[in-house]
């Protein structure tokens, strides 16, 4: 079947607006279901037009990879924890950017045998390579943060930032250098130095920032997909490359926005103290502990209560237990809202899926924008794992590297419960003003057994 480019473009057309349709619903919980479907039906019919164009000529090759790929990922897919996705992610982008590499090289070694050589073609190449080489290291550091392999402390050097400027003005001398000689040593070295700006792009970047760095990855794959696009001429990759790109960079820079930063101060890095000291300075403070019949009783006789989720309620799986606690508590005629802030967890939407998971009332989720006038009224928040972004001193104390950041106003509420495993600080590694607060009680424990203690507490009553 000889079908003509104008219809391979149509159809890439049509998968490139399922694309769209597919992250306009993943905006939003209730049609997340649908966007991922849109963009599933999306991608088998890109796939499967793909395969009736006519430079396609071996099919083993195809059959294999996509048998290989699906041999490999539906069982990670059905095993993957909800705590691990976050690195997942990065390592799924890691692989992004190394196919950008290998699709540079292939088609470069191609293309200088065949003698098809312009500088047109050298500059897709070289750049690709470049923005792939960056995301596979940048990825795999990322994932050795997330995984906790690499510590999640930002490291920093003296002069850090100006060998990053070198390393960026060598690759742009480099690649126009490349791309008017096409010497095979020029496009290795631009690769090789792209990598290991990859890596110390990301290794100064401390822990709390590591959504927005998920989020930028994500950017920086979709920019390699869309290089590679270029290099192959297919409209579909540079199309669902640029959605990926500039999606990714959006999202980053409402999140940057949500802790009052800027995108280039989280790329610079260095956030974070070290736990160490935040657990020494903690030592010298005291707190309150409760029990969960203390608190159980508090929620029960109360009107209003709101939940802020964190990172230990995935570490724990205990949003099934939440679940139970909000329908004991909504049975009893009690009101429950769920806070979200836009940076809580370790990639951005990894509340709102969990709590999806568990099945809670979309209407109950709310923003951070949303919700905060209605933390003054409450009569008790249930804070799960969630650290930075509940902490006050990200209003009152100027100190604090948190200090301008929006935050969950819990502190605002006539009474605060929190549970926590123990009293070291959250993932960034700053310490909490909110434990050692007049209103503010600490339950110390696993998020989910304390959770099923609630509910039987409730239960009993």
């Amino acid at each position: 079947m000889n079908l003509s480019h104008d219809f391979f473009a149509f159809a890439y057309l049509v998968a490139s607006i399922m694309f769209i349709f597919g992250l306009k619903g993943l905006s939003h919980p209730k049609t997340a279901l649908r966007g991922n479907r849109f963009s599933m039906l999306g991608m088998g019919f890109a796939i499967v037009v793909t395969l009736f164009h006519p430079n396609v000529s071996n099919y083993g090759i195809i059959v294999g990879g996509l048998a290989a790929g699906a041999v490999i990922g539906v069982p990670l897919a059905m095993r993957i924890k909800m705590t691990a996705m976050p690195q997942l992610v990065a390592a799924l982008h890691s692989f992004v950017g190394l196919a950008a590499v290998l699709v540079a090289s292939g088609t470069y070694l191609m293309h200088v045998q065949d003698g098809h050589i312009n500088a047109v073609l050298l500059t897709e190449l070289v750049a690709g390579s470049a923005i792939g080489a960056v995301t596979f290291t940048g990825s795999l550091i990322a994932f050795g943060k997330l995984q906790a392999i690499l510590g999640s402390a930002p490291l920093i050097f003296k002069g850090q930032h100006a060998l990053n400027a070198l390393l960026i003005g060598a690759i742009v001398v480099l690649s126009a250098l490349f791309a008017y000689d096409h010497n095979v040593t020029l496009f290795v070295a631009v690769t090789a130095i792209a990598l290991l700006l990859g890596f110390l792009l990301v290794l100064p970047i401390g822990g709390s920032d590591m959504p927005v760095v998920v989020s930028m990855l994500n950017s920086y794959s979709g920019w390699a997909a869309s290089a590679t696009g270029f290099t192959l001429n297919n409209q579909l990759l540079i199309a669902t490359g640029a959605l990926v790109g500039s999606s990714g960079a959006i999202l980053s820079y409402i999140m940057c926005k949500a802790m009052n930063r800027s995108l280039m101060n989280v790329i610079l890095g260095g956030f974070g103290t070290t736990v160490e000291a935040a657990a020494a300075d903690a030592a010298q403070k005291s707190c309150r502990s409760a029990s969960t019949e203390d608190a159980a009783f508090m929620f029960e006789n109360a009107s209003s209560v709101i939940v802020v989720p964190g990172y230990g309620m995935a570490v724990a799986q205990a949003q099934h237990a939440v679940k139970e606690l909000y329908e004991q508590l909504h049975s009893r005629g009690v009101e429950v809202k769920f806070a979200i802030h836009p940076v809580a967890g370790r990639m951005p939407g990894h509340m709102n899926v969990l709590l999806a998971e568990s099945e809670i009332p979309y209407d109950s989720v709310l923003e951070l924008e949303e919700i905060n006038p209605d933390f003054a009224r409450a009569d008790a928040v249930l804070v799960i794992g969630a650290n930075d972004v509940v902490n006050p001193a990200a209003r009152t104390n100027k100190a604090s590297p948190l200090y301008g950041m929006p935050i969950l106003e819990a502190y605002k509420s006539k009474m605060v419960y929190v549970i926590k495993r123990s009293m070291n600080p959250g993932y960034s590694g700053v310490e909490n003003d909110l434990f050692y607060l007049d209103n503010c009680s600490l339950i110390f424990g696993d998020a989910k057994k304390v959770c099923e203690g609630l509910v039987n507490c409730l239960k009993a009553n």
